[in-house]
């Protein structure tokens, strides 16, 4: 006798789901893909394509603060040697204020007269506690040895460079939306502690004043004066940072002719070097981003 024998169908393969959340899909293990899983990959998405020109220009901040270091660095050697005097410094001070202040009246953007009132006034704190302590900073190292002081100052310097913020300023700039961040702060402490070491080998107690004023004019006041000068115009901050490098090598080829060498040679290296080496490693660059990315939001969240 013939008998039928009615099979059932086997069950068909659930379809594999994309999904974020939902835990394991039955039939498959939990890092399964198909084959449109690298259908979304996308590669160097995120690489931005950069111009010789373009990084040269940006990388002349650098050497320009580099160069107002080096000048900072002339007249502490030039007062340690007894070339500048007291009188002749106090005169830097004032023309260094007074040039500062014209610059960010003509340049900032929302300067008041109360902001440049204010100021003033802090200025004027400034100074008097500047004057106040000078003589507790003309004793304060007295008992280190002058090779001590030479090697921590440079030192010092050296961090202050490693860690300045070359694209902003160091006190909060007239409009700017950020203060300073961590490393410009420790970068600026670097600065101060070093004109003190300095300050501290000096003689008389108004060189020590003098000085210090000098110092921290430049410290506090010249990357705000730079960054000012860098929002009016592109064009002017170029001009103002070539000049500044010529005034700085012809002033450190009168002082040393190996420390001219060094100096041209570390600017060359800064704004011509670098950017090379920067635009090759680009060639080199591969970034890859697809499913696997972790999601972002396309949004601001505010409170």
């Amino acid at each position: 006798m013939d008998s039928s024998i009615n099979e059932n169908p086997s069950p068909t393969r659930p379809r594999w789901r994309k999904v974020a959340y939902g835990g394991m899909q039955p039939g498959f293990d939990d890092n399964h893909t198909d084959e449109t899983f690298l259908e979304a990959m996308v590669m160097n998405t995120n690489v931005v394509k950069r111009s010789m020109l373009k990084v040269m220009q940006d990388s002349v901040s650098i050497s320009q603060y580099l160069c107002i270091v080096a000048l900072v660095v002339l007249v502490w050697t030039c007062t340690l040697r007894s070339t500048l005097n007291e009188n002749t410094l106090l005169l830097l001070d004032v023309s260094l204020l007074g040039l500062g202040f014209l610059v960010l009246i003509l340049t900032a953007e929302m300067m008041s007269l109360n902001l440049l009132f204010h100021y003033f006034i802090n200025i004027s704190f400034f100074t008097t506690g500047l004057y106040v302590l000078a003589p507790i900073y003309q004793t304060l190292t007295r008992s280190i040895s002058s090779d001590s002081i030479w090697a921590v100052t440079v030192s010092l310097l050296i961090l202050h460079l490693f860690l300045h913020d070359y694209s902003g300023s160091t006190i909060r700039a007239p409009g700017a939306l950020k203060n300073p961040n961590l490393t410009s702060c420790i970068s600026l402490n670097a600065s101060v502690v070093a004109s003190v070491f300095i300050a501290s080998r000096l003689p008389s107690r108004i060189q020590v004043f003098a000085i210090m004023l000098f110092s921290l004019q430049v410290f506090l006041f010249a990357p705000l004066v730079t960054y000012c000068i860098k929002k009016y115009s592109f064009q002017l901050h170029l001009w103002f940072s070539f000049g500044l490098m010529v005034l700085t090598l012809a002033f450190v080829y009168m002082l040393h002719r190996l420390l001219f060498v060094l100096l041209l040679g570390l600017l060359v290296f800064v704004t011509v070097v670098c950017p090379y080496w920067l635009i090759r490693i680009q060639e080199y660059k591969f970034e890859i981003n697809g499913p696997w990315d972790e999601a972002k939001l396309c949004f601001d969240i505010t409170e």
